[in-house]
């Protein structure tokens, strides 16, 4: 189904108040998959949804269960806290081949087969090259919230169960691509880590819904935590794991044949998902993505109380990248990637930098000759720029947000550029 989006910030509760600097929306929550939301779809397209929820709630219960019962064989009645880290970084995938044949890395990969939750999947910012996790600690650290209020559309349901697993932070695919390398140096057979490596590879598949996409958390947590995540490449790295081990590349040559045939079909289906959900604008064309989309309908969602529906500048062009890549794009991959150019030269920002101004913090500044840049949102009707405070305002200018989310976010990417500077040679050997 295509993501025909005609609501710019009329669905934000649109409020305007000035030309300059004004308050134009508040964001509204994203929509998390229940049996109310399945029951609208088509009577054919309910049965694998359906099953899909159910599938996800009884992951979650022997998730719980798998803990509880190391408790209760300890005598606790509350788990211990696990190392935190962050897998992107302590699990380094970067390094020579004969590295990951170490007993260094051996011993890293025995402890990463620990961290792995009953469903297959890991948690986020955690450090497994510490040491293995002990009986009765928790799957994740403590990912909750720093700045809780009422209302907040990032505060956990369960404030103990949060991000458990989750593709966020570059959790679970780390993992995955850590213990291939490991496998492939090691020359290993049917080990622990082969097993950790397939039952992680089987909670990629069973996360996968129906439609061909991602949520950001498996089993399901609701909130924003169901959409299709596509915020800080997530779904980006799925994708490409799929395809490097269907296409049985380098360290995945291994992997048995059938899995990588499932690997290969996965992928597909998450690619066809991934260019149905691009963005049309109100005349019907083509132009870039939101950081989520609703995991029913494909229309752009909202995340945290600043992350408004909108078009997404960096992760757009990373997308835009990664189909500039393929051997040989097909119709619909190449019509994706030159909307998306036309998209992001039309948006581009000249003569402006966003940069500390002293006291005040980061702003956006007058600055003849820099460039170009884009903002990190635009709005969906209009393609102007939008910027979210924490209290669930949209405005028309960064300088207008708050200090604290001025400072703490990245209001402004150059990732576009890099599309810009190679579609020219990607568009000659690709002619229209």
């Amino acid at each position: 189904m295509k993501s025909i989006i005609i609501i710019g910030l009329a669905l934000l509760s649109l409020v305007v108040n000035s030309v300059n600097g004004a308050i134009i929306g508040t964001n509204v929550p994203a929509r998390p998959l229940t049996r109310e939301r399945i029951a609208s779809l088509p009577p054919e397209q309910q049965p694998a949804w359906l099953e899909y929820l159910s599938r996800s709630e009884a992951q979650k219960q022997a998730d719980q269960a798998s803990l509880l019962a190391e408790l209760k064989q300890l005598g606790h009645q509350n788990p211990t806290v696990p190392p935190a880290g962050h897998s992107a970084a302590d699990l380094k995938l970067d390094l020579p081949a004969a590295w990951y044949g170490s007993a260094e890395a051996r011993q890293i990969a025995d402890n990463v087969v620990t961290y792995q939750t009953p469903g297959g999947g890991w948690s986020k910012n955690l450090n497994m090259s510490k040491r293995p996790r002990a009986l009765g600690e928790a799957y994740g650290t403590d990912d909750n919230n720093r700045y809780p209020a009422p209302g907040d559309f990032d505060q956990a349901r369960d404030l103990k169960w949060h991000y458990i697993a989750t593709f966020d932070n570059d959790a679970t695919i780390t993992q995955l691509e850590f213990l291939a390398k490991v496998i492939a140096a090691t020359g290993a057979g049917s080990n622990a880590w082969t097993a950790s490596f397939l039952h992680g590879l089987d909670y990629v598949f069973h996360s996968q819904y129906p439609n061909g996409g991602w949520p950001q958390v498996w089993p399901l947590e609701g909130g924003y935590h169901d959409t299709i995540t596509i915020n800080d490449d997530a779904f980006l790295h799925v994708l490409t794991l799929l395809q490097q081990i269907g296409l049985g590349d380098e360290e995945f040559a291994w992997v048995p044949a059938a899995v990588r045939a499932e690997a290969a079909r996965r992928y597909q289906h998450g690619m066809d998902c991934l260019l149905a959900a691009q963005i049309r604008d109100r005349s019907g064309r083509l132009t870039v993505w939101c950081q989520q989309h609703d995991e029913l309908d494909l229309t752009p969602a909202s995340a945290r109380n600043y992350e408004m529906p909108a078009a997404t500048t960096a992760e757009s062009a990373n997308i835009t990248l990664f189909l500039m890549l393929l051997p040989q794009p097909d119709a619909r991959q190449q019509a994706a990637i030159r909307a998306a150019v036309a998209w992001f030269a039309a948006t581009k920002i000249m003569d402006k930098a966003y940069k500390s101004t002293g006291a005040e913090g980061r702003q956006l500044i007058d600055a003849p000759g820099n460039g170009p840049i884009w903002a990190r949102y635009y709005d969906l009707t209009t393609n102007q720029p939008i910027f979210g405070d924490r209290d669930k305002t949209i405005h028309d200018h960064v300088n207008e947000l708050s200090k604290e989310r001025r400072n703490g976010y990245g209001w402004y990417r150059d990732t576009p550029k890099r599309v810009l500077e190679h579609f020219k040679r990607w568009n000659e050997a690709h002619p229209a």
